[in-house]
């Protein structure tokens, strides 16, 4: 079922008694069961072609698009019968999404679209100043990727729009992982500007194809913002999993005296070494599985007055929680035995299974185990351009705590 076709036209998938709630509360998911398959058989459902959603007593509730091989087997994409999903409301979303971007930040680096906050559930669009980089996660997206593309050049006509869909969620939906650049010539690498607190900006690389996620975590850029207040004049700061050397620069930018970057992969430490170099701070990394690095620092002696704990996330599925809480822990364990005097800690996860109270307990544990005395002084989130969805809980997933740290 094309985009366009007349609303009228598209096939219904009519909920059961009672199953309206959560989207009457704001929700975008239907799950299977929650379909009426005696009414709308799911095997009638063409796999990503758009649907009208309606209540057991045919409300409307919204178009949506449906998978019905999967466990959520429709996302809501409009909400109102005189918006179906096309042209125009891409076009509005998009806009108004790049509003909201455009007053919160000074450089056009960015998350642009945050899929379902941004009422277009199963995409991602992150702005690199003139390069735009996407990821589609769900099969009625990736079916209407060509319309997202007129969008994007009508609303902003950047001179590059890349599509780096490689992420796993994409396996749930059957789609394939791909990288194709849908126009432009592509890029040496992305241009990244983050400001400070005092209105500074840092410039960074990121690699354009090779890198993590889209290239850049912004979903992290209002916590480092937040971390000159803590780095206390000639720190030496440890950067924990730091990927591209962000959270390191930013403590270089505001006083820490050195500064070395964890990470296993060569490609990311590269990145920050070169990170610092352009923004004039001399940094040094050590290479090597997080544990194995920490414990090995702790035993040649080493000391620092800032450790930040950006780790990926231990807890992808809700089974893992057990195994992810301990490994949390251990991780906290081994970062607060190099913080031997007054020194801070700031401990992150993105793991969306992972409560806040569930990593400040991963964290006090850690603590007592090793005799510190721990005050939590910040709690972080993801940046505004990763706005929560309120009644959506999975759009709220990082978590940043910024703690003291002394001896009992």
């Amino acid at each position: 079922m094309s985009a366009t076709s007349p609303t009228d036209s598209l096939p219904i998938l009519k909920l059961r008694h009672g199953e309206d709630r959560r989207l009457r509360a704001g929700h975008l998911w239907v799950f299977s069961n929650e379909i009426d398959i005696k009414a709308t058989p799911l095997t009638g459902l063409e796999p990503g072609g758009l649907v009208r959603v309606v209540t057991d007593r045919d409300h409307f509730m919204g178009y949506a698009y449906a998978n019905p091989a999967t466990l959520i087997a429709a996302r809501i994409v409009s909400r109102s019968a005189a918006h179906p999903v096309g042209p125009a409301l891409f076009d509005e979303r998009l806009r108004r999404a790049l509003a909201l971007r455009e007053r919160l930040f000074a450089h056009p680096s960015y998350r642009w679209v945050y899929g379902e906050s941004d009422g277009l559930p199963g995409l991602v669009l992150d702005r690199f100043g003139d390069v735009v980089v996407g990821q589609i996660a769900t099969l009625g997206m990736q079916r209407l990727k060509g319309e997202i593309e007129a969008a994007v050049r009508r609303v902003l006509g950047p001179a590059v729009l890349f599509w780096k869909n490689d992420s796993g969620a994409r396996t749930l939906e059957s789609l394939p992982a791909e990288l194709e650049l849908a126009w432009g010539e592509a890029p040496a690498a992305l241009q990244v500007i983050e400001s400070l607190a005092d209105g500074r900006a840092l410039h960074y690389r990121a690699p354009f194809t090779g890198g993590q996620k889209t290239g850049w975590f912004f979903d992290q850029a209002v916590n480092r913002a937040a971390l000159a207040r803590y780095v206390a004049p000639g720190a030496r700061v440890l950067d924990v999993c730091s990927y591209a050397g962000a959270w390191a620069v930013t403590a270089m930018a505001a006083g820490a005296a050195a500064a070395t970057c964890v990470d296993s992969s060569q490609a990311a430490l590269d990145q920050a070494l070169a990170n610092g170099a352009a923004n004039g701070f001399p940094i040094t990394a050590r290479r090597g599985d997080a544990f194995d690095v920490l414990a090995a620092l702790a035993a040649e002696g080493e000391r620092f007055d800032l450790v930040i704990l950006d780790p990926p996330a231990f807890i992808k599925r809700r089974k893992e929680f057990p195994q992810g809480v301990a490994a949390y822990r251990k991780l906290n364990q081994l970062a607060l035995r190099l913080i031997d005097r007054d020194g801070v800690l700031v401990s992150c996860s993105c793991s969306w299974h992972l409560g806040s109270e569930d990593l400040l307990g991963a964290i006090q544990g850690a603590a007592r185990h090793v005799d510190r005395f721990v005050q939590l002084l910040q709690v972080g989130g993801q940046s505004p351009d990763h706005p929560v969805h309120p009644a959506i809980p999975e759009t709220r997933y990082l978590k940043s705590f910024f703690c003291r740290v002394t001896r009992e």
